[in-house]
C-alpha cells in the first residue's frame, strides 16, 4: 500500500496558484471579488487572534471566520485533543455502537442549558437548524415555522425557508411554507399563532445581519405566546452561542427564557472539525425517536465523529478553565464603549450596538453639504458601499480584517476571536479613528476608492 503523500511539498509547489485554482475550479466570483476590494492577500500562518502574510506582517482578525474561530486559530489545547484522538485509533463511526465522546460532549453542553435534556450532533449550523425545524414539525404535528425579518439561519433548503433576506432566497423556490414576522413584534406573532398551524418560532437573540438585538422582554413574551398555542421556541445560537455575547448563550441575557430547542455550531469546532448540535427537551426527542423502528429517522453520516467530539470537549474545557466568556464580556464592553464615544465626533458614524464581542458599527447620512453629496452618490450606486470603503483601509493601512454585516447594509460587524485582549481592542479603535478622520476630511484615498466601487456596482447591474 502506498504511503507516498507529502502535503508540505504539495503546498510549496502549488500554493502560489491559490487564486488561479479557485477561479478555475471553485466559485469563480470569490477571487474576482477579493481582487476588486483589495483583499487578495496571501496569509502564511495564524495563531490566536492574529495571522501573518508572506512578508511577516501581523494582521488582527476581527472576523474570526464569521465566528468559527471562537478560541482563535490553532489553540494548543484543541490541537492536542485532536492529536490525541487520532493517535487513539478509535473504532469510530461504526454506526452500530455507542462511543463515549458524543455522550461526554452532550453532557458538558447540557450543563450550560440545564432545562434541556438531549443533543443531536450534525456537521454545521445549517444542519443544526434543519434538525430543529424537523423536530419542531414532528413534535407538534404542524407544518409552519415563523422566522423574523432579516434573519439568517443557513442556506440549505429548509434553513433557507426561514431566511429573511430575499437575495439568498431568489431563484431557489419553492421553499417550505414558513412566514416572516418583525423582530420584537409580539402582536404580529400572536396573529400568526391564532391560525393554529404554527410549529415554532425560530429566532436569533441577536441577529447577525445588522447586529440587531431582540428588544427587552421579547423572547420571554414570545415564549409565553408560543407555549400558550402549543408551539415551540427555537433559539438559533449558531453565531451568538458559546460566549460570543458575554454569556454562554445570548438568550440567557433575558431572565426566564428557556427555549425548547437550541442550535449551536461554529465555535464548538475549535476552528478545526465541522460540527453542529441541536439541543432539545426530552419529550421532543422521545416523540421523534418514538420506537426502535424510528432509531435512524434523523441521522447524519459524519455526525458525532470522534474528531469533532474531541474538538468540542477541548473547546468547552478551555472556555470553562480560562474564563473565555468573562473575557468576551470585558473586552467587548471596552471596545463598544470606546467606539460609542466616537459617535459625537464623526457625523458619518450613526450607531454602535451589540453585546460582548458581537458589535455592529452603523454609518448614516452626514449633515455637512460636502459629505452629504458624496454619501448620496454612493447610495445611488449601491447601498453598503460606504461600509466597504471603511473595511478596505482597515485592512490595507492597518492590517485589520473586518467585513460588512450583510449585503446592502451600512454596518460593519465585529466578531473577533473571544481571546482578543484590551491591546487588540485599542488597536482597532486607533485604526478606526484614523480611517474615520480620512473619511471626514472630504478627500483622501477612501473617496477615490469609493469611485472605483461605484463603477463596479454600476457595471454589475
Amino acid at each position: 500500500m502506498s504511503t507516498e503523500f507529502d502535503l508540505g511539498a504539495l503546498l510549496a509547489e502549488r500554493g502560489g496558484e491559490r487564486y488561479e485554482l479557485h477561479a478555475k475550479y471553485l466559485n469563480h466570483q470569490l477571487p474576482r471579488m477579493l481582487h476588486t476590494i483589495g483583499f487578495d492577500k496571501v496569509y502564511e500562518r495564524a495563531e490566536g487572534a492574529h495571522f501573518w502574510d508572506e512578508d511577516g506582517n501581523d494582521y488582527l482578525d476581527m472576523l474570526a471566520g464569521f465566528g468559527v474561530m471562537g478560541l482563535g486559530r490553532h489553540h494548543p489545547v484543541v490541537r492536542k485533543a485532536l492529536h490525541d484522538v487520532l493517535d487513539a485509533q478509535l473504532a469510530d463511526l461504526t454506526r452500530f455502537d455507542c462511543q463515549p465522546l458524543p455522550g461526554l460532549l452532550a453532557e458538558r453542553l447540557l450543563a450550560h442549558s440545564p432545562h434541556l435534556d438531549r443533543v443531536f450532533f450534525g456537521n454545521s449550523g445549517t444542519e443544526a437548524v434543519e434538525t430543529a425545524l424537523k423536530f419542531a414539525r414532528f413534535a407538534t404535528g404542524r407544518p409552519r415555522v415563523l422566522y423574523c425579518d432579516h434573519a439568517f439561519h443557513g442556506l440549505t433548503t429548509g434553513s433557507l425557508s426561514v431566511n429573511g433576506e430575499d437575495g439568498f432566497r431568489d431563484g431557489f423556490a419553492p421553499l417550505l411554507p414558513d412566514t416572516a414576522v418583525p423582530l420584537g413584534d409580539l402582536d404580529a406573532l400572536a396573529r400568526e399563532l391564532k391560525k393554529g398551524d404554527v410549529a415554532a418560532l425560530i429566532v436569533e437573540p441577536i441577529q447577525g445581519k445588522g447586529v440587531h438585538e431582540a428588544p427587552p422582554g421579547y423572547l420571554r413574551g414570545a415564549q409565553e405566546l408560543l407555549h400558550r398555542h402549543k408551539a415551540l421556541l427555537i433559539a438559533d445560537e449558531v453565531q451568538t452561542g458559546l460566549g460570543r455575547t458575554g454569556d454562554f448563550y445570548a438568550y440567557q441575557h433575558e431572565d426566564g427564557v428557556e427555549p425548547d430547542l437550541v442550535c449551536v455550531a461554529k465555535a464548538l469546532s475549535g476552528g478545526y472539525v465541522p460540527v453542529g448540535a441541536t439541543l432539545g427537551k426530552d419529550w421532543i426527542f422521545k416523540k421523534v425517536y418514538s420506537s426502535m423502528d424510528r432509531v435512524l429517522v434523523h441521522s447524519a453520516s459524519f455526525g458525532a465523529n470522534a474528531q469533532a467530539m474531541a474538538a468540542g470537549l477541548a473547546v468547552l474545557s478551555v472556555m470553562e478553565n480560562d474564563q473565555i466568556v468573562a473575557n468576551a464580556r470585558a473586552v467587548g464592553d471596552r471596545l463598544r464603549t470606546r467606539l460609542t464615544d466616537l459617535i459625537g465626533t464623526y457625523e458619518l458614524l450613526a450607531d454602535v450596538r451589540g453585546r460582548g464581542l458581537m458589535i455592529g458599527i452603523e454609518f448614516g447620512r452626514p449633515t455637512s453639504l460636502k459629505l452629504r453629496g458624496r454619501w448620496t452618490m454612493l447610495q445611488a450606486a449601491r447601498k453598503g458601499l460606504f461600509a466597504q470603503m471603511v473595511v478596505v483601509p482597515l485592512l490595507q493601512r492597518h492590517r485589520i480584517l473586518t467585513q460588512v454585516s450583510g449585503d446592502h447594509l451600512e454596518v460593519i460587524k465585529l466578531i473577533p476571536p473571544l481571546v482578543v485582549d484590551e491591546a487588540d481592542a485599542d488597536r482597532f479603535v486607533a485604526a478606526f479613528t484614523d480611517v474615520m478622520d480620512d473619511a471626514h476630511s472630504g478627500g483622501g484615498l477612501m473617496w477615490d476608492f469609493g469611485k472605483t466601487l461605484v463603477k463596479q456596482a454600476v457595471a454589475n447591474r
